[in-house]
């Protein structure tokens, strides 16, 4: 069982920066993806369970940057200069097994219910 929870959405300027949490259990490979409006699921971010690596979507390197805190059980990401078009839900999740794809959404178990970010111009 893996209970996922997001925390720190919320409305920005553009230029702005927020820093989104993740309860999470587990030594699991976790991910940030997100769902802007009207638009289908994309990724984020990925980061291995010891959090000594990470991966991000192209476009998104450079502004944000997944960490995580074990012994707190917390997965973070930091967005900095903050766009309009990054607005969306954004979802953490937790993949169980560790063996897919973690760019992929189909590689994740869990999902937690996502946290509202609104970037305004």
């Amino acid at each position: 069982q893996v209970q996922l929870v997001e925390s720190g959405g919320g409305l920005v300027q553009a230029g702005g920066s927020l820093r989104l949490s993740c309860a999470a259990s587990g030594r699991y490979v976790m991910g940030w993806f997100r769902q802007p409006p009207e638009k289908e699921r994309e990724f984020v971010a990925t980061i291995n369970w010891s959090g000594a690596n990470t991966y991000y979507a192209d476009s998104l390197k450079g502004r944000f940057t997944i960490s995580r805190d074990n012994a707190k059980n917390t997965v973070y990401l930091q967005m900095n200069t903050l766009k309009p078009e990054d607005t969306a839900v954004y979802y953490c999740a937790a993949d169980a097994l560790g063996l897919g794809d973690p760019i992929l959404p189909t590689s994740y178990d869990y999902w937690g219910q996502g946290t509202q970010v609104t970037v305004s111009s």
